[in-house]
């Protein structure tokens, strides 16, 4: 029921914005070529060449709008739909213009593709509060199907706080069920205790319940077929929710398999298209990177064999991928057998390890060049959760909760903690809530903003020894 609607709701707004991305596009054609603001000088071209584009802009857009991240919150309020809604214009707008250049020799008006993007992000985003006022009519607040809670506890409550958070279902909270009969006739988070658990029947029969939502911690499932025989003669539709939420980490999912239904505690979004997706980025952003730098990279290895005995590379043993360890290439920033002496430590301003060159390469981040040769042959990914050392793993794993959840994912070059300042000898708390954000809230979209934020804030940082 929950999904359902909510699913409902998308496939409307997401309708809805397909055709107003058409209307949009004939929109734009009309105003520059007859009602133009700047004159037409080569004539007014034919309809059915815009006509024909027209299919590529919205396959074009079939694909953007949904990939761009415009429905994850699809009935959240204008202040926090104008960047998802410019993101995915601007986005649908860079790749229709791209396609033009296969449809050439006909040269296509900029000027319409400018008006076209004023247009839909205009639309898309007036759209939206449109249609949940429309959507409130239809499902109001409070007024549709009327809802029970079994349970008073964190869970329970929780459930409420929920259904609270996404109006948009319409449903009405009638109360709770408690198991301690001294607990009815209070109140929690507003909503009246109507009963305990032996007159669930009769709460249901005399509220005129449609669904009752069972919400007890694992302790009080025993309790369960109690419940369920009591409403065995009511027509009433029950939803069980499975006290494990506290349990549910990363990824986690509800899954049918072979009518089983199978909860995942923990999980990867890297699976399948994504993962496939992610590697190709990598693939493809590395060589070009490489490629890019090898100018520089050579100049820096030169600098490296002239300025101190050793070699030009230094090999580190880190841990990437389901705790799988390789050998993450760097260009050498300390003198030879620096841990000799100290054994696996991380670095320390005014280090006596470091090298002349290497106290700028690692301020600068350039010593951190080679892992694009990591990235290429599938150890590394250019984002994602920095690798650390083995050694020093073992002891942040029994100190930081949740500290190897950050290996589902491939260790990357540059990452979300890195780019919020939170790399080197710094809090590892942080930095671990960080890289966790990160594999939970991963897209295609949320590594181009990394990488296009690394420049400017991930490569010189004041922790950078």
């Amino acid at each position: 029921m929950f999904q359902q609607r909510l699913k409902f709701f998308r496939s409307i707004l997401y309708m809805g914005d397909l055709a107003l991305v058409a209307i949009c596009w004939f929109a734009a054609y009309f105003v520059r070529f007859h009602l133009p603001v700047v004159p037409v000088t080569k004539g007014v071209p034919d309809l059915s060449l815009y006509i024909m584009l027209s299919f590529l802009v919205l396959i074009d857009f079939a694909v953007v709008l949904p990939v761009s991240g415009l429905y994850k919150r699809p009935w959240a309020g204008t202040g926090h739909t104008i960047w998802p809604v410019l993101r995915a214009v601007v986005a649908g707008v860079v790749v229709a213009v791209t396609l033009t250049w296969f449809l050439r020799p006909y040269d296509f008006s900029r000027l319409v593709f400018l008006h076209f993007f004023v247009f839909a992000f205009g639309a898309l985003l007036i759209y939206r509060p449109v249609l949940r006022r429309f959507w409130k009519r239809a499902y109001p607040e409070n007024a549709g199907e009327r809802v029970l809670i079994v349970g008073v506890g964190e869970l329970g409550q929780q459930v409420a706080a929920n259904i609270r958070a996404n109006p948009v279902l319409g449903l009405s909270l009638v109360g709770f069920l408690a198991s301690d009969p001294a607990k009815v006739g209070g109140g929690i988070q507003g909503l009246p205790v109507l009963g305990d658990f032996s007159q669930i029947g009769t709460v249901v029969s005399s509220r005129q319940v449609q669904v009752v939502i069972v919400a007890l911690p694992l302790s009080a499932h025993e309790q369960l077929p109690e419940l369920l025989e009591g409403l065995s003669q009511e027509m009433v539709d029950v939803r069980i929710v499975p006290d494990l939420y506290r349990f549910m980490s990363l990824g986690s999912t509800v899954e049918s398999f072979e009518g089983m239904p199978i909860i995942g505690l923990r999980g990867s979004r890297l699976e399948g298209w994504p993962r496939v997706f992610k590697r190709v980025v990598d693939i493809v952003g590395s060589l070009l990177l490489i490629t890019l730098f090898s100018p520089l990279m050579l100049l820096i290895a030169l600098l490296v064999k002239l300025t101190s005995r050793g070699p030009v590379f230094y090999r580190q043993r880190r841990m990437g991928l389901d705790g799988v360890e390789f050998m993450m290439l760097k260009f050498r920033s300390m003198r030879p057998k620096a841990e000799a002496d100290t054994g696996a430590v991380w670095a320390s301003p005014d280090d006596p390890r470091r090298t002349p060159l290497g106290k700028v390469l690692r301020k600068t981040s350039l010593d951190e060049l080679p892992q694009f040769f990591n990235a290429l042959k599938g150890e590394m990914s250019l984002v994602g959760p920095r690798p650390e050392r083995p050694e020093l793993i073992q002891e942040f794993r029994s100190q930081i909760p949740g500290y190897m959840l950050r290996h589902m994912v491939k260790a990357g070059i540059t990452g979300w903690a890195q780019i919020n300042g939170w790399r080197g000898n710094t809090d590892l708390n942080k930095r671990i809530e960080h890289d966790l954000y990160y594999i939970e809230n991963w897209s295609l979209w949320f590594d181009l903003k990394i990488m296009l934020l690394t420049p400017f804030r991930g490569l010189i940082s004041p922790h950078a020894y």
